[in-house]
């Protein structure tokens, strides 16, 4: 996600001095578009935290949605977009709102999920999250058939080397007993999968929709290629309409919207 806390002693308040005695508030999102209501997640305290400090202190009040794109998502809050003059490229990100990431399984890149944007891997290795700003999914609905196209393309160079490690060595011998003993082939053939599937499981990188992740990605959709990439820490529950709202809107080459889509107000719901 390109272009994107304070002090340690605001990170070491309790999460209660900040939000709602809820335990997943609600905050209310208000854009010259329509509103947007998410629930905060509980197990990523530290984000929780930080966005909801910057909603008490108003920062995100007056800003835009800075980078729309259709089928994937929409980026606001950043500082700079406050007082952007009309066409100007913004919505760049502060280094000082980075805090380390709480990017967990348990979170997926749904639609409606609140995460927050990061610099590049190649410069932030870390995967630190710039809570200057934040991004809503949007994503589209997939079928079964092109999530399992994702998975085999993600797979591919871990599976070439399981054929070459458990069926290479052995194929000679796999070749003759096709045609004589078909049982025994096909034996074979079990246990090799079994083999490259288990090899591709135990390698990092690989990739494998859970039962969650297809029924989610099939139905309302979402951006299944960042997961594990960006810490989700929140999930709406209400505003779909205006999530699609504005990630319909014209934009230009840098994906801000040609009208301005304006953070009227964040609120956390008492």
């Amino acid at each position: 996600m390109k272009r994107y806390l304070y002090p340690a002693a605001l990170l070491g308040l309790c999460l209660s001095a900040i939000l709602p005695a809820a335990a997943e508030p609600v905050v209310e999102i208000k854009t010259t578009a329509g509103t947007m209501k998410i629930r905060l997640c509980d197990d990523t305290p530290r984000h929780a935290r930080a966005f909801a400090e910057r909603v008490r202190q108003g920062l995100f009040d007056g800003t835009l949605f800075t980078r729309v794109i259709p089928g994937f998502m929409i980026q606001g809050g950043a500082p700079d977009s406050r007082t952007a003059a009309p066409g100007a490229r913004t919505g760049f990100g502060d280094p000082r709102a980075e805090i380390m990431p709480e990017i967990s399984a348990a979170h997926i890149h749904r639609k409606g999920a609140l995460a927050a944007p990061r610099q590049d891997t190649g410069v932030n290795p870390q995967k630190k999250s710039d809570m200057s700003q934040f991004f809503i999914v949007q994503g589209r609905v997939y079928t079964h058939g092109q999530l399992d196209t994702l998975e085999m393309a993600a797979n591919r160079d871990i599976r070439r080397r399981a054929m070459a490690a458990f069926y290479h060595p052995v194929k000679a011998e796999m070749d003759s007993l096709l045609d004589v003993d078909r049982q025994a082939y096909n034996r074979h053939v079990t246990a090799i999968n079994a083999k490259v599937d288990s090899m591709i499981r135990a390698t990092p990188g690989h990739l494998i929709f859970t039962p969650e992740q297809r029924e989610a990605y099939t139905t309302a959709g979402g951006s299944p290629h960042l997961d594990g990439e960006y810490t989700i820490y929140g999930e709406m529950t209400e505003g779909f309409d205006v999530l699609d709202a504005i990630a319909a809107r014209p934009r230009d080459a840098y994906d801000r919207p040609k009208t301005d889509i304006r953070i009227v107000s964040i609120r956390i719901q008492e």
